[in-house]
């Protein structure tokens, strides 16, 4: 069995919607289990005006009866508040009337150029409906599904913000408490001095007409030993849970564990030294690897990070050309916001949990949950009765 998705809307159509496939059945799932990350993702100081016009809340439209997952493609719809405003310029069918101008300069940093170019558009509207960070929102209720999945093996993921612009949180020894109150941080971050010289970017920025990117981090916790492969590339979950991060939009960079700290540091400061304790099995003193070696897990936490750029709306735009007539121009200015890399966080643990729950069905198997915890039983039987020997 495997978990697949795909999401489909523009950011100012009609509504989103998902398509989530491979789910077991018997998953206990409701709506508000999907509204409150939704929610969740709209936080963040920083944000621009389209979060107070969105209260995004999911309808469930197939594939769940009475509570439960039935093992079928589950599918799931966002309402978009904001197409009030934009039907003639978004409508399926007619052409737009006044309001359909073309946009034609494109916005450096953005899909707007290059998305043009690949699909013969003359109209950059065409472009960034679809490469809107608006999407994400859509792929916050696989994660909720991929969450509940994770919950019925203990395992517990979490997100919280390391920097915005200059101002950083330091923090690296992190337990699953310490993320009990990051929701109720302005920025997400763990922090309290971090989170007000991350607010106090976010004003400067404002100020000055510019915009802000940062770090966030993801940590999940109570995962098995063995879930990935390092028999092919393609198994290998480093690599799965890097692209994942990699495909939300802005972001550039991505490491696990300590990551490139590792090229400044000898083997003898990086890897994790290995220990084992009767009754309590393998561990480590250290996680510099992120919970991943050879591209599986090995019982420590999995900590992956991600680098968001700054946002390309600017209040003050850079210089960029007008495609239809080849002059200079500034860029045009879609309404945005100042950082959102609190919300890119959340989503971050979404695109993880869901990788994670890929492994844990490929690992596991079954169509049905129960099937799914008989196995999962068996093997930590199997890994608890290998000592001694293997």
């Amino acid at each position: 069995m495997s978990l697949r998705y795909t999401t489909a809307g523009e950011s100012h159509g009609r509504e989103l919607m998902a398509i989530v496939e491979g789910v077991p059945s018997g998953l206990r799932l409701q709506a508000a289990d999907i509204n409150t990350d939704l929610a969740r993702r709209q936080l963040g100081y920083g944000r621009g005006g389209r979060m107070r016009i969105e209260t995004d809340r999911v309808v469930i439209t197939s594939g769940v009866r009475q509570g439960l997952t039935l093992g079928t493609p589950i599918g799931f719809r966002i309402r978009n508040a904001d197409w009030q405003n934009w039907k003639e310029i978004m409508s399926p069918g007619k052409p737009a009337g006044k309001k359909g101008k073309k946009l034609s300069v494109p916005r450096p940093g953005h899909a707007d150029l290059a998305g043009l170019q690949k699909f013969g558009f003359s109209d950059i509207r065409n472009v960034l409906e679809r490469a809107s960070a608006r999407e994400t929102a859509a792929r916050v209720a696989p994660r909720a599904i991929a969450r509940r999945l994770l919950d019925e093996f203990d395992v517990a993921i979490y997100s919280r913000v390391m920097q915005i612009g200059k101002a950083r949180d330091g923090r690296s020894k992190i337990q699953p408490e310490d993320f009990r109150y990051v929701d109720k941080s302005i920025v997400r971050a763990i922090d309290k001095r971090a989170s007000l010289a991350m607010k106090a970017e976010i004003d400067s920025a404002r100020k000055a007409g510019e915009s802000l990117g940062g770090i966030f981090e993801v940590r999940v916790f109570g995962l098995p030993p063995g879930l990935g492969s390092y028999a092919s590339g393609c198994e290998r979950l480093g690599g799965r849970i890097g692209g994942a991060l990699m495909s939300i939009p802005a972001i550039k960079g991505v490491e696990i564990g300590d990551g490139f700290a590792a090229a400044s540091r000898p083997g003898s400061a990086f890897h994790d030294e290995i220990y084992f304790k009767e009754g309590h099995g393998y561990y480590r003193k250290t996680n510099h690897a992120g919970g991943l070696e050879g591209g599986i897990t090995n019982g420590e936490p999995v900590v992956a990070r991600a680098c968001m750029k700054p946002i390309p709306t600017l209040t003050s735009p850079l210089k960029s050309v007008d495609i239809r007539s080849g002059v200079a121009a500034p860029a045009f200015k879609e309404r945005g916001d100042i950082c959102a890399v609190p919300a890119a966080a959340v989503v971050g643990e979404a695109v993880v949990a869901i990788e994670l729950a890929r492994a844990m069905l490929a690992k596991f198997g079954g169509d049905c949950l129960d099937d799914l915890r008989a196995s999962y039983r068996v093997y930590l039987k199997r890994l608890r009765d290998s000592w001694p020997p293997l």
